[in-house]
């Protein structure tokens, strides 16, 4: 089947493709979609095409007509209307004004250069600074202790800020969290892991002039089209733990996830959009078949 299905029947199991148009499509990618339209299809369920644009800078018209043009090529279809979040702002911005009335938001006003400079100065003094699991340092926690008098000045000037989520309270409220994870794509059983989002620190919710980030977007997204079931890469799963307290502190159902594998280039290292020889149009111009795709990806 290619192109689009509408009106599938509602109560079936949910699955998602989310990818974002600000680049090409590679091998990685289209393991994603083929197996979640394999999962979608062994479980009788409806496969969803979301295109993640908040990033307006980066995604391009062009990049999501790529998208449709790509996967109809790998026979997968979906359901219409594909959700675009540049077109849902206003249901971000109701999540974080939920988080902002229980005043587990802050805003942030350290730029990149500051933090990097009170990092700097810390671990000059022989202090380990604590890192996220991707790697990058947890935010200081400096923002916290401002008045809100303080703040609401420093907003009022124009200040560049983010809105922060206070894992600590958020945490305080929701007590331990967990999701449940299926151990193979074959999915006969899920196992329980315990979400960690205090190692992530205080994330970013959104922004002065983007009033969501993926975090806040991914998991409203889930919610409002009713998905079941997750399935996407390895490096994400980690970013669970976030999207689990998230769903909890809104009061949103968590979906069963599974985290696939991922497709390395030819040199081991984790596939990147820049790589044009694991395009899928570069393929295709190649003259690569559907399925010598699915070949190269082990399916």
């Amino acid at each position: 089947m290619t192109g689009t299905t509408r009106n599938a029947p509602a109560g079936k199991p949910v699955f998602r493709f989310a990818p974002s148009p600000n680049g090409a499509l590679h091998l990685g990618h289209a393991y994603s979609a083929l197996l979640n339209a394999e999962m979608a299809a062994r479980l009788g369920g409806r496969l969803l095409l979301r295109i993640e644009d908040i990033d307006m800078a980066r995604c391009t018209p062009a990049f999501e007509q790529a998208i449709y043009d790509d996967l109809a090529w790998l026979g997968i279809g979906w359901e219409e209307p594909v959700r675009r979040q540049s077109e849902h702002f206003d249901a971000y911005r109701q999540m974080l004004a939920t988080l902002t009335d229980k005043e587990l938001v802050y805003p942030a006003f350290m730029s990149r250069g500051e933090v990097r400079a009170l990092i700097a100065d810390s671990e000059d003094g022989g202090l380990n600074w604590p890192r996220d699991p991707d790697g990058a340092p947890l935010y200081p926690p400096a923002d916290k202790r401002l008045g809100d008098s303080e703040r609401r000045r420093r907003m009022d000037a124009g200040d560049a800020f983010a809105w922060r989520l206070d894992v600590e309270a958020a945490m305080a409220g929701v007590g331990p969290l967990t999701w449940a994870e299926f151990a193979s794509e074959e999915m006969r059983a899920a196992n329980e892991v315990e979400a960690r989002p205090q190692e992530w620190g205080d994330v970013v919710l959104a922004r002065r002039d983007v009033p969501t980030s993926y975090h806040l977007a991914v998991v409203t997204d889930d919610a409002l089209q009713g998905v079941t079931h997750v399935v996407r890469g390895e490096d994400l799963r980690q970013a669970t733990s976030v999207h689990r307290l998230l769903q909890a502190l809104l009061g949103l159902p968590a979906p069963t996830y599974f985290h696939h594998r991922l497709i390395p280039d030819a040199n081991g290292r984790k596939l990147s959009k820049s790589n044009r020889d694991t395009g899928l149009d570069a393929l295709r111009a190649a003259g690569k078949s559907p399925g010598d795709v699915r070949r190269m990806v082990g399916l």
